[in-house]
């Protein structure tokens, strides 16, 4: 019998303390109901005021983990700690999720299952199947003109660049140096999927059902929004002079 696959769920926190308990114990479910992965979970707190880390603490979950960074440094940043901390970790596969219950736990045995066959699984709104619930017009607006906006400039034949529901394998992590990734905002996830799709490694889509957050505060900002719309610009001009 070979090595069992391991899976770690990284989710970044920061002031999530409404959401949190809801979300691990949705994740905890899951992980009972599919004994077929080995899940572990890490909290990478950014030292929330609320007292996030804490209450996830103070549940006592097995093979949970809470990895404490001193002060709040962004989407990226907060990720790529994760990350490090799973490869040093030896875990075949990372998963990103949000803290907000905006991403269904029971829908990731989906993705976990695409991961056999890809390097990175998205978990997307925006291909048959996939829905978004509780999101105003311009919201589902501006999310579909930032991945269409990143999709043609970088062309990358990919239908949800900013969905933050993923599986990314350690393989193709470890191909990144992670010091010269540039994004801190929500542009991080355009970035991971540029270079994945650089990299040439298998990309899937999954369709997920995003439902809008209902505790707490969107961690959304227009700075986080030019952020990534000036980083594709960017990404977008040196690729046309290398490919002279």
């Amino acid at each position: 019998m070979g090595k069992k696959v391991r899976y770690l769920v990284v989710i970044p926190t920061y002031n999530e303390a409404e959401s949190i308990t809801s979300l691990l114990n949705r994740l905890e479910k899951v992980r009972h109901q599919t004994e077929e992965f080995d899940i572990d979970i890490l909290l990478v707190d950014d030292n929330s005021p609320d007292g996030t880390a804490q209450i996830a603490e103070n549940l006592s979950l097995a093979n949970f983990q809470v990895l404490h960074r001193e002060k709040k440094e962004g989407l990226g940043p907060a990720y790529l700690a994760g990350f490090t901390w799973g490869l040093d970790r030896e875990y075949d596969f990372l998963i990103e999720m949000d803290a907000d219950n905006s991403h269904q736990a029971e829908e990731l045995p989906n993705l976990l299952r695409a991961s056999s066959t890809a390097d990175l699984v998205i978990g997307s709104r925006w291909v048959p199947g996939g829905s978004v619930q509780n999101w105003p017009w311009q919201r589902v607006a501006i999310s579909k003109f930032g991945t269409a906006y990143a999709a043609t400039l970088l062309r990358l034949p990919i239908k949800d660049l900013t969905s933050g529901y993923r599986v990314l394998s350690a393989r193709f992590l470890r191909q990144i140096p992670f010091r010269e990734v540039e994004t801190h905002g929500y542009g991080f996830q355009i970035e991971m999927a540029m270079r994945a799709y650089d990299l040439g490694v298998v990309i899937k889509e999954v369709p997920i059902t995003f439902i809008e957050r209902a505790q707490g505060r969107s961690k959304m900002t227009s700075s986080i929004v030019r952020e990534a719309f000036l980083s594709v610009t960017s990404w977008a001009i040196r690729r046309v002079f290398n490919r002279r």
